[in-house]
């Protein structure tokens, strides 16, 4: 599957967005696509490649948009960022002239109580008017005029339609009244007003609203400026300066203290104390010495050190975040779905409703203008920008804070999973605990030698517990041949023509050996102590065993306790022994716990916790936890786990560590609560909006919107729901 990120200008509204998202779905190369009203993104999935020209003029038919390319990694985002302070400029530079037109318009609409300008003649005062108005008209309408225009040449409609229609009635009433007034010698009232001041309000709402949104995206920006500028490159004896993108893999880079670290490595000379809180949010300084992993634009803060590039430009763990944060902020969560449904209909059904409020007022007796006037009211206060908003305004910030705490939200729809969440499982290595065992204990050092060969190509955490150990010793590793591992049992293979067999009972038992009855109770003994126990075997028989224990998180018992806190309940699932299970479960107040577990059964697990009607969500960081973090409802990889754990989650913990979790729960919540207080804005005040200013109140009451107050009303609407949204910033999770 193909993924392309564009960005589209001149997106004004809900509407606009729903329209571009059913033109291109009706592609057959297209299989999803989601556009972003907040962001002006637009994401493709496709099995092919789709020329950009094809896209480009796709959506330039549907309207006055303009579709621009997207560079990978952090330049698209930065090239993003330019076209949106371009058109912010451009925003602010029409408020300043429409608030400017619209002081002189008012002063000139009112010009008889104006002591030096009740001598000019009305006639005078008109065409002054008019010009100023289709000043206005000409320069903050066009923008409106276009995109109406584009729309009706595809069928379409958006709020752009409803603000042309509106102000273009005010201005052509008016413009008739001019000419009548002066053909007739009679004095007829004008709305060019009404016309330029809704223009005005509007301008600046959309001008607010686009700066609100900037800082809403605020967290990309940040992550951006996170990156280095240059590199010191260590060639041959000499250091050279060089740009961040002349960084090659394998280059070895000199880092002095108070400087970026330019890219990821590991350092092969020197160490240091690195402030890596731009990645995980944790304050204190982590040690780091020959041997240990460095990431790009995290803070060296004490010694010198060289290290070696390994991963440079978009494969960086900076870059890949800012990717990451960036394809969250251009999902939609499925409660955004009805929103775009209301979005697709609500223009059409405004218009009718500003038509039939037109005639009805006619046929009640009431005057042309009055009529119409109250028509032009509800097609100004309409807003379906709100309804659009709601949903994605708060997305970025709640995935730009969640990165800001070293959460990264893959998508929208696993903040929306995250809140019903009632049932929490965990894998227990890596995850509860530090997923560094150590070898506590090993029947003879002929077994430790014969398992370090063994273990030689394993990836599993034990195999570097037992390496270390072996390396104190300083044995050499044997040649082997036939390597295999048993996922959840063991791995075996042959030294000089020997064959054997190291993992769990289970495993020896599959094989046919035959365990001593003292070697059971020593099992026994070292499982009682949380501690895992792996045994060693040739063809014939049991040769001896190594026991290993993995140290408990530190905040994993606080986490747990939160959990519960919460109402949500702690489930432990383990390949690990039965006895090392319950224990570690015990210590941590887990009431619930399935030992002796593999991939397949965890899966099944999950499906039945499903079953019974709960929403299961699953924290694990190995390839043995991918099927089950798919299979739940909300997966929670630890980032110090493996790629396909990663891959298969919904959210990602930097530095595993579990606090995180809690938070990203929390995280969920809000943002969720602060989307359902969006769309309740935006629903309530069309609902009620617009029928007051159709004048459902003005029989009882006399109460009437003019169109200007429905202006001013339509521009907070939308801002009121972006400023909401970044109330998030500044919650405590």
């Amino acid at each position: 599957m193909i993924k392309k990120t564009y960005h589209v200008q001149g997106m004004d509204c809900a509407a606009c967005a729903v329209q571009i998202e059913k033109k291109l779905s009706k592609m057959p190369e297209i299989k999803k696509v989601v556009v972003n009203l907040a962001t002006g993104m637009l994401n493709i999935e496709s099995d092919n490649e789709i020329p950009f020209e094809v896209l480009q003029k796709a959506v330039e038919d549907i309207g006055a948009y303009k579709l621009h390319k997207m560079e990978p990694g952090a330049a698209g985002h930065e090239h993003g960022a330019m076209l949106k302070e371009a058109e912010i400029k451009k925003l602010r530079n029409k408020t300043i002239f429409g608030v400017i037109i619209s002081v002189l318009v008012m002063i000139l609409s009112y010009s008889q109580f104006i002591p030096i300008l009740n001598q000019i003649s009305n006639n005078v005062i008109n065409l002054l008017l008019l010009v100023l108005a289709a000043a206005v008209q000409i320069w903050l309408g066009w923008q409106f005029y276009k995109s109406t225009w584009g729309s009706l040449k595809s069928f379409n409609s958006n709020m752009d339609t409803l603000i042309a229609l509106g102000t273009t009635s005010a201005f052509v009433y008016s413009l008739a009244a001019v000419i009548y007034s002066i053909i007739s010698n009679q004095n007829v009232g004008t709305y060019f007003d009404t016309a330029v001041v809704i223009l005005t309000l509007i301008i600046l709402g959309k001008y607010l609203e686009a700066r609100a949104k900037g800082k809403a995206s605020d967290a990309i920006k940040n992550l951006i400026k996170l990156q280095a500028k240059i590199a010191h490159l260590m060639v041959n004896g000499v250091e050279k300066e060089i740009e961040l993108d002349q960084v090659k893999i394998g280059d070895l880079i000199i880092v002095r203290p108070g400087e970026k670290i330019p890219v990821d490595g590991e350092i092969v000379e020197g160490e240091s104390s690195i402030d890596e809180s731009m990645i995980t949010g944790e304050s204190l300084p982590v040690d780091k010495k020959i041997g240990d992993k460095v990431i790009g634009s995290t803070i060296n803060k004490s010694g010198s050190f060289t290290f070696k590039a390994e991963k440079v430009g978009a494969d960086t763990v900076l870059a890949q975040i800012i990717k990451l944060v960036g394809e969250a902020q251009g999902t939609k969560a499925p409660i955004q779905n009805l929103a775009d449904i209301i979005s697709g209909y609500f223009v059409p059904i405004v218009l009718l409703i500003a038509l039939f409020t037109f005639i009805i007022w006619l046929i009640a007796g009431q005057a042309f203008v009055f009529s119409l006037v109250m028509g032009i009211s509800v097609l100004i206060i309409a807003c379906p920008c709100a309804l659009g908003l709601a949903t994605p305004t708060a997305i970025i910030v709640g995935t730009g804070k969640g990165a800001q705490e070293g959460i990264l939200i893959k998508n929208a729809e696993g903040l929306e999973k995250a809140e019903k969440i009632n049932v929490l499982c965990f894998d227990k290595t890596g995850t509860l605990t530090e997923g560094q065992p150590e070898v506590l204990n090993f029947s003879d050092e002929d077994t430790l030698k014969i398992a370090y060969s063994l273990e030689s190509k394993s990836e599993h955490p034990f195999a570097a517990a037992i390496t270390k150990k072996a390396l104190e010793y300083k044995f050499e590793p044997q040649k082997i041949i036939g390597f295999k591992a048993i996922t959840g049992r063991g791995i075996l293979a042959s030294i000089e023509n020997e064959k054997y067999y190291l993992g769990n009972q289970e495993f020896l038992a599959e094989q046919g050996i035959e365990l001593p009855a003292e070697t059971k109770a020593k099992i026994l003994a070292e499982e009682n102590l949380a501690r895992s126990v792996l045994l060693l075997a040739d063809e014939k028989k049991y040769l001896g065993y190594i026991s290993l224990a993995d140290p408990i998180k530190e905040n994993a018992k606080s986490s747990i306790d939160l959990l519960k806190s919460m109402n949500i309940k702690p489930v432990l699932m383990t390949g690990d022994n039965s006895k090392t299970a319950e224990v570690v479960a015990g210590i941590l107040g887990i009431n619930e716990w399935y030992a002796k577990i593999l991939p397949d059964e965890k899966q099944k697990k999950i499906l039945s916790l499903q079953a019974d009607g709960n929403k299961v969500g699953m924290v694990g960081d190995g390839i043995n936890d991918a099927p089950a973090l798919t299979q739940s409802d909300l997966g929670i990889a630890m980032a110090t786990g493996t790629d396909v754990a990663i891959e298969s989650a919904d959210f990602v913990i930097l530095k595993g560590d579990l606090n995180k979790v809690i938070k990203a729960l929390v995280l969920s919540k809000k943002t969720m609560s602060t989307i359902r207080g969006n769309l309740f804005w935006a629903f309530i005040y069309n609902i009620i909006g617009i029928p007051i200013a159709a004048g459902i109140l003005f029989p009882s009451t006399h109460l009437l919107l003019s169109p200007t107050i429905s202006a001013a009303a339509m521009a907070f609407s939308s801002l009121f729901v972006v400023l909401n949204s970044l109330l998030l910033k500044r919650a405590r999770i």
